[in-house]
């Protein structure tokens, strides 16, 4: 059952927003500040910066592929079912950990509320209510989509207001002094600062794993995140600038909110609560979004039979996926339990960060492997260098996070390739990786599965319905010559052909398109014909497309056409006649028609680039 699309940009902005400002913001600056100091106002700006190439890697996915899971579907259809598995658990984990932390991070508030109840029980009191909210927003989530968002928008306009009423009073009150020395512990010490603070901005592009709840995704997605990505990076770095410059050192590193204890400073304990509750909102809403968005990632998994059958069930009254959220909540509660803070913050960190690395990969293997039906209506500027250095430098990155996050990585690599190995072995979906394979080596060992699936998403994605002129294509008689020929055998091979169909004579039909073409030359443009006639009957109509690899030699005068259409109709069919080659002569001038003609691997292939045209349909 398809999922009912609610969401519209604002939600979108909202739900990205919620996912990123949360303990990155309130709580992490003050663990970082210890191994960075000052700097880590420079180590979020380039951690931000660096997300620039997987915004743009995944923006111009999602336009092509608008499809629930995200990050995960993207791997999965590039690199095939063993990474794709990677994708999907490393994903879904790094996401549902970063929503645990942020619910953690509700109790760190409380000393503000209940400063008698440092103790012991206090700790535990601290799980309980972060185990609470994650029973209460996993049932939200459960209950309504629509619900989930308007609450999600409600907290983020709060947030936002709070954060830049904290800006506007710190901003004159800054004493430049605090920011000497700048790198305490030497310049070295930024790249592990940027890495652990990288998880801050982890959940913006997660967006995309509920495409399928929103409205027009390919589009409204991309806005989304390019539009939060500028809000949160300007709140981050603002925000971190007037708690460095308004706070001293100790006060920084002696607490786990700083931005209180500067708000405190401010405006005194009634500016301090009134930012510690945007903070336990910021908290709430990464919550929220967080298990709207990692419940999608099982729920695609599950329909690409990589995970159990019932992680793919939807709640028919609310179109949600009920068992994957109650399966992500119960594994978000674990972790609350169970969470060591600074170790999984990296590890976390680290699943995000190869991620990216896969999805840059993705961009760059889709591109190359030129398959028909991807058509990503965003394309990465700069391409492929974008990617090529978000590659690298997330590498570097990955290497400055120390040998745990790389265990834990080395750990999740050997989980998906044993699940893999014991279950999906039966998977027999080509990704695109091997459509790359087969260009390079010229080896034809594909079939066209992943063409079939982006062509029904590109339908879907632009509101195509089949007219009358794709059942034909569907239907029609498709030759594809190896041997060149002039233009009397070829009009016989055609009339051959023909002349069943048609109930026709074939000499009679060969005669027609003789003398057709001896009035008017059916060569439309270099390397293209469309040799057209008018038979005798009634309610006749019929399309052959021909590739002739050598050419066929209409005139002496014309080079070899390699591409023929043929079409061949009754008087009736008039109108129809000229509907067809309208619909023809879009079809040729979409993208690089006449080079991915020449490169189809067969007859089946030919109909597909036809079927896969965007062309305006009747």
């Amino acid at each position: 059952m398809e999922s009912v699309k609610k969401l519209n940009l604002w939600d979108i902005f909202c739900i990205a927003t919620g996912t990123m400002i949360s303990s990155g913001l309130f709580v992490l600056p003050a663990i970082a500040y210890k191994y960075g100091g000052p700097s880590i106002l420079l180590a979020y700006f380039i951690a931000g910066f660096l997300m620039i190439p997987s915004i743009f890697s995944k923006s111009e996915l999602l336009s092509a592929m608008p499809k629930a899971g995200g990050t995960y579907f993207f791997i999965e259809r590039s690199f095939g079912p063993f990474l794709g598995i990677f994708g999907g658990l490393a994903g879904w984990f790094s996401l549902s950990l970063k929503s645990a932390f942020a619910l953690i991070g509700i109790g760190m508030f409380l000393e503000y509320f209940l400063p008698s109840v440092n103790n012991p029980q206090f700790y535990l009191l601290i799980k309980l209510i972060a185990a609470s909210f994650c029973i209460i927003f996993a049932l939200v989530n459960i209950f309504s989509v629509k619900l989930t968002a308007h609450i999600q928008n409600i907290m983020v306009t709060f947030l936002l207001f709070i954060c830049f009423t904290y800006i506007l009073l710190g901003m004159k009150e800054i004493s430049w002094q605090n920011f000497q020395p700048f790198f305490p512990e030497g310049p070295g010490s930024l790249l592990p600062v940027i890495g652990m603070v990288f998880i801050s901005y982890g959940g913006l592009t997660k967006v995309t794993a509920i495409a399928e709840d929103t409205k027009n995704p390919f589009r409204t997605i991309p806005v989304g995140m390019f539009l939060s990505f500028f809000v949160v990076q300007i709140i981050y770095c603002l925000c971190i600038a007037v708690t460095i410059g308004i706070l001293s050192p100790l006060a920084i590193t002696s607490t786990f909110t700083p931005l209180t204890q500067g708000a405190l400073k401010l405006g005194g304990i009634g500016f301090a609560i009134i930012l510690s509750i945007a903070a336990l909102t910021a908290f709430i809403s990464t919550a929220n979004a967080g298990i709207l968005s990692s419940s999608r990632i099982p729920l695609a998994m599950a329909k690409d039979d990589l995970l159990p059958s019932k992680f793919s069930l939807v709640s028919k009254k609310s179109q949600t996926p009920y068992f994957s959220i109650i399966f992500t909540g119960l594994f978000m509660l674990v972790l609350i339990l169970f969470l060591d803070l600074e170790s999984l913050v990296k590890i976390a960190s680290t699943l995000m960060i190869l991620l990216f690395i896969f999805v840059n990969f993705s961009v760059i293997i889709m591109r190359e492997s030129k398959v028909i039906n991807y058509r990503p209506t965003f394309k990465s500027p700069f391409y492929p260098w974008v990617q090529i250095v978000g590659i690298i430098v997330y590498g570097i990155l990955i290497f400055g996070m120390g040998k745990i996050p790389l265990i834990v990585s080395a750990f999740f690599i050997g989980i998906s390739f044993a699940w893999f190995a014991l279950s999906v072995r039966k998977i027999k979906r080509h990704s695109a990786l091997m459509h790359l394979v087969e260009r390079i080596t010229a080896k034809e060992f594909v079939d066209t599965s992943l063409e079939d699936e982006l062509k029904e998403i590109l339908h879907k994605r632009d509101r195509i319905t089949k007219d009358r002129f794709d059942h034909l294509v569907e239907g029609a008689i498709v030759l594809d010559l190896e041997e060149g020929m002039d233009r009397d055998s070829f009009f016989q091979l055609i009339s051959e052909k023909l002349s069943l169909r048609l109930d026709i004579d074939s000499s009679q039909i060969k005669s027609l398109l003789i003398k057709r073409e001896d009035e008017s030359h059916t060569i439309l443009e270099k390397g293209l014909a469309i040799p057209h006639i008018v038979v005798p009957g009634e309610s006749k109509f019929e399309i052959v497309l021909v590739r002739a690899r050598k050419g066929i030699v209409f005139s002496s005068e014309e080079e070899p056409v390699h591409i023929i259409f043929v079409l061949v109709g009754s008087i009736d069919e008039r109108n129809f006649h000229l509907r067809s080659l309208m619909a023809i002569a879009q079809i040729v001038r979409e993208g690089d028609f006449y080079a991915n003609w020449m490169r189809m691997k067969d007859q089946e292939s030919l109909k597909m680039l036809v079927l896969s045209s965007t062309r305006k349909r009747e």
